[in-house]
Formats: structure tokens, C-alpha cells, sequence
């Protein structure tokens, strides 16, 4: 379906300018240089909320990561800035992307500072370490950012890639964790590090259409399929996967639907279109969508607000929308 012309207004009309630059350049696609999305954008960079957002990215790595859910973490700032479009020549991104840069593992994956205990190898304390569910973002930022071509994040790609296998990612973490894994058997794929590692590819042609990605496209869409009935290292479908919500953290609907729609491979499939239209019933007789699920670390936000529509969430699945349309 075509997206409504007032959805359109409406998205252009909000005081969120992340969302009326993302408009332009992704639904109404008007180029970088047109007048209204330079506005927009330095408008957005302007803004304080992501100033704070910035900020919060420049202190990376701000404390030890315990758990990969923890919506407070700078992680999740790199993240958010690079869904809005941030690049590294932007005022204070460089500084953003020196720090993740200065921690590459040897066999090329980024590094985060995690708490430990014991059972991790016997490493107790505060380590720079790399796992499936956290390497993967500092890569989707990194190209997001604009610094696809260093040699550190091409290295860090090839390694991503090299780590799938038949039925898609494991769960993998850094060598200094030895025999380390999730909750969940070995042989099993994890589907958290399955949209992470798509997610960090979607930015990247060649591969976003080859077949390297197909095993973990493959996978997202048969857990879809048997929902209620799988559960891959503690991860199921089920009520809450269906909320919306934002930032796209954890495993759940949205953030599955936006990584994959990316993925030809993905936008023809039923059951990815069955996927879609989940949340295609959440839209209020306006065409807005409303937060169902919310992480109280971004309260003040429009889309951790569970009574009024989100201009950002609305635009989101009006992106997946289009993707589907230009397939």
C-alpha cells in the first residue's frame, strides 16, 4: 500500500526533526542536498535530545555492560544516532567513532567493556570483550556512521560473516570466554544475534543481496513460522514480542520487521508480509502508531509514550511499508 498523504503531513508536521528528515530522505525520497531536509538536519543536530544522545555516546564505554537488554548503556545511543542518520564528520560524532574504534578484538569483531564473574572463563571483574548480541551493533553504527570503508570495520565485517553457519549465527562470543555460551544449545542459532548481525549488514551492498545472509533470514522467518512452539537460548514469540516499541534493542516485532525488510529475500516471503500485517493492525483510523511496550530509561521520548501516537514509529513502519511496495 501506498503511504497516506496525511501520515505524510502529519510526520512532517512533528516538532521531532529526526523524523521530519527521515521522511524526506526514506518516504518521500528528496535528496541530501534539497533545502527542507538540510533544515531538518541541522535542526536535528541542533536538538537536545540528541545532543544528550551525543554526549552520552562520547563517554562510550560509560560503565561495564552487564546484561544486552540494559536500555541506559551508551550502546544504545550509538545505536539510536545511527537509526537517525548521524555521520562521523558530524560535530562530536568523531570523537564518538575514535573510542569505539580503539577497542578491536584481534580476530576483528569491537570490543565492549562487560561485568564478569566467574563462570565466564574465570574472568571476574570489568573485561574488553566481544559477544553475538553486542559486537554486531557497534558494527551496524560504525557503517551507519560512514566508516564502511576503514580497514578496521571491513575487518570486523569479515569476521561477522564468517561466523554463520547452516541455520545462521550462533551464539559466539570472544575467545578469551572459552567455552562460553548462552542459555540455549550449541547447535542452535540465536535469533537475538541473527538480527543483530542482519542489521549490521543491511547497511552494506553486495552482500545485503547475496546469498551469505540467506541462512539468517531463513531462520527469523521459520521462528516467526512456528511461534509457540520454539525457543532458541530463551527466546520465543510470543505477546510481548508483538509490542511495539523503541529503541529497536531486544527481539521483537518491529525491530524484526525493519532489519528484514531490507532483505529481498525477505520482502517476498508470506510470512514476512504475515509478520507486517501484525503490526499493521496496531495503526489507530488515523494511521498512527502507538507505543504498546515502552523502556522507561527514554521517557520524554514520543515513542516510550503508550497514550498518544509516535511520529517515529509511525514512520518506521511507513519505511517497512514502502520497502514492501518498491520490492
Amino acid at each position: 500500500m501506498e503511504s497516506n498523504k496525511a501520515v505524510i503531513e502529519w510526520l512532517l508536521s512533528a516538532d521531532e526533526p529526526w523524523t521530519r528528515y527521515r521522511t524526506r530522505l526514506d518516504l518521500l525520497d528528496q535528496g541530501e542536498d534539497d533545502p527542507f531536509v538540510v533544515r531538518d538536519r541541522e535542526e536535528m543536530l541542533r536538538h537536545p535530545f540528541v545532543r544528550g544522545l551525543i554526549s552520552t555516546a562520547q563517554s562510550w564505554p560509560g560503565y561495564a555492560l552487564k546484561r544486552h537488554n540494559d536500555t541506559k548503556h551508551p550502546i544504545q545511543s550509538l545505536s539510536v544516532l545511527a537509526d537517525f542518520g548521524l555521520k562521523y564528520s558530524d560535530p562530536g560524532m568523531d570523537k564518538v567513532v575514535q573510542r569505539v574504534l580503539a577497542h578491536q578484538s584481534e580476530e576483528g569483531a569491537f570490543e565492549t567493556l562487560m561485568g564478569l564473574y566467574k563462570r565466564f572463563a574465570g574472568l571476574d571483574g570489568e573485561h574488553w570483550v566481544w559477544m553475538g548480541c553486542d559486537a554486531p551493533v557497534l558494527l551496524y553504527a560504525l557503517t551507519a556512521f560512514g566508516c564502511g570503508d576503514l580497514r578496521e570495520v571491513l575487518c570486523a565485517r569479515d569476521q561477522l560473516a564468517a561466523l554463520i553457519k547452516e541455520n545462521g549465527w550462533p551464539c559466539s562470543a570472544s575467545p578469551k570466554l572459552g567455552s562460553f555460551k548462552g542459555p540455549g544449545k550449541r547447535s542452535d542459532p540465536c535469533p537475538l544475534a541473527n538480527l543483530l548481525a542482519l542489521k549490521a549488514f543491511s547497511r552494506i551492498e553486495g552482500i545485503r543481496e547475496s546469498d551469505v545472509v540467506l541462512p539468517a533470514i531463513v531462520m527469523l522467518l521459520d521462528h516467526w513460522e512456528n511461534r509457540g512452539e520454539k525457543k532458541f537460548y530463551l527466546f520465543g514469540i510470543g505477546t510481548d514480542f508483538k509490542k511495539l516499541k523503541y529503541p529497536l534493542i531486544w527481539y521483537d516485532i518491529l525491530h524484526a520487521a525493519d532489519v528484514l525488510s531490507h532483505y529481498p529475500a525477505a520482502l517476498s516471503d508470506p510470512r514476512f508480509q504475515e509478520l507486517v500485517s501484525v503490526i499493521s493492525d496496531q495503526a489507530d483510523h488515523q494511521g498512527g502508531y502507538t507505543a504498546s511496550s515502552m523502556y522507561m530509561a527514554w521517557k520524554g521520548w514520543s515513542f516510550a509514550n503508550k497514550k498518544e501516537p509516535s511520529p517515529w514509529l509511525t514512520f518506521l513502519v511507513e519505511r517497512i511499508n514502502k520497502r514492501i511496495v518498491a520490492l
